[in-house]
């Protein structure tokens, strides 16, 4: 019946999920949230980021890595600020709780910023950067890992893909999101090129020996990451090396290239905008600006610009239509692990 079912709506891949993380040991409220981010990673066109995980995250809460349920501690707190130790809960359960926490202090004294250590894989920043949007502030989320990038001018793998989010409200317009890693791509893109049988492009990736390649093996065997920027690739590679010192060594995480399992480090802040201006010439402003962007000239073979955050509008709105399609890998993977927790996915497919 699987094989029958290449594509998967979203409240399939989101019963199927909640029932393994369930069976694993996950508090049902927390295997919602993990996978109701997971699926909308899928949802918007972020492979990398969506279902794939779910085999690796079982994997880290079976072997007790990953700590379900766990206490996120307030460590050290003073004014808009937090030092938050997560317990080695689900990612996405806490950095929810925390992009809370920032929200909670940017109401009371205008920018709330919240450092957090001891944390599993979070998944996308824009989950985390849009909570900040209907209470009229701006979003800010940078995280690190472990390494998989080499910086400007070396092949070994030093920083993390240090990804960064930040999310601004607007008004009658969709709320611009930035997400983006300072790496060429998102080291789960190049597990996903894998999964699909795909090569990388030119220019993402090198082997162990430093040389270019495209095989997203090669990556896996010893490989590294290339920070984007092409000819420039210093400003990627700056911002990674900024990322890493924000999110790991003000967190307590550590950098990324000590290699012991030490998670993830976030750092999140909410800036409230009413503190600076009033919010509705602020929102008319960023209109103006969006408007302004769409409507400037085209360079030859565009039809339109897109604003950040606009593609994946516009993906999770055609697969809540068409549904999301799973490489059969992943898929198999995903088959794999529910086997392991006695979870019957043939039955939850069932109309």
């Amino acid at each position: 019946m699987c094989e029958s079912l290449p594509v998967f709506t979203a409240d399939q891949l989101k019963s199927i999920g909640a029932a393994i993380f369930e069976a694993a040991g996950t508090p049902p409220d927390e295997a919602e949230r993990t996978v109701e981010l997971l699926v909308e990673s899928d949802l918007c066109g972020h492979d990398s980021h969506g279902v794939i995980r779910i085999p690796g995250y079982i994997e880290g809460i079976l072997s007790g890595a990953c700590k379900p349920g766990s206490e996120i501690r307030i460590v050290r707190e003073f004014g808009g600020t937090v030092l938050v130790d997560g317990g080695w809960g689900l990612g996405q359960v806490v950095a929810t709780r925390t992009m809370e926490l920032a929200i909670e202090k940017a109401e009371e004294h205008g920018i709330g910023a919240v450092a957090t250590s001891n944390c599993c894989h979070i998944g996308r920043m824009a989950d985390y950067v849009l909570m900040a949007a209907p209470h009229d502030m701006i979003g800010v989320c940078a995280v690190i890992s472990g390494a998989g990038v080499a910086p400007y001018g070396g092949i070994e793998r030093i920083f993390n893909q240090s990804p960064i989010g930040i999310a601004i409200p607007a008004g009658e317009e969709s709320p611009f999101m930035l997400d983006i890693s300072t790496s060429v791509c998102a080291g789960g893109k190049i597990m996903h090129a894998l999964a699909k049988g795909e090569r990388m492009p030119e220019g993402y990736i090198l082997d162990k020996d430093g040389n270019p390649t495209t095989d997203p093996q090669d990556f896996m065997n010893g490989g590294a990451g290339l920070p984007f920027g092409g000819p420039v690739a210093y400003k990627g590679y700056g911002l990674a090396m900024a990322v890493d010192a924000i999110a790991g060594i003000l967190t307590g995480r550590g950098s990324a290239f000590d290699r012991a399992n030490k998670g993830q480090g976030i750092f999140q802040m909410a800036i409230k905008i009413g503190v600076f201006r009033p919010i509705d010439e602020f929102k008319a402003d960023m209109d103006k600006l969006i408007r302004a962007v769409k409507g400037s000239k085209k360079a030859p073979g565009f039809s339109e610009i897109l604003i950040p955050g606009e593609p994946e509008l516009r993906s999770e709105k055609e697969k809540m239509q068409i549904g999301i399609d799973v490489p059969q890998k992943t898929w198999d993977r995903i088959l794999e692990t529910a086997r392991k927790v006695n979870v019957d996915v043939e039955d939850l497919l069932k109309p």
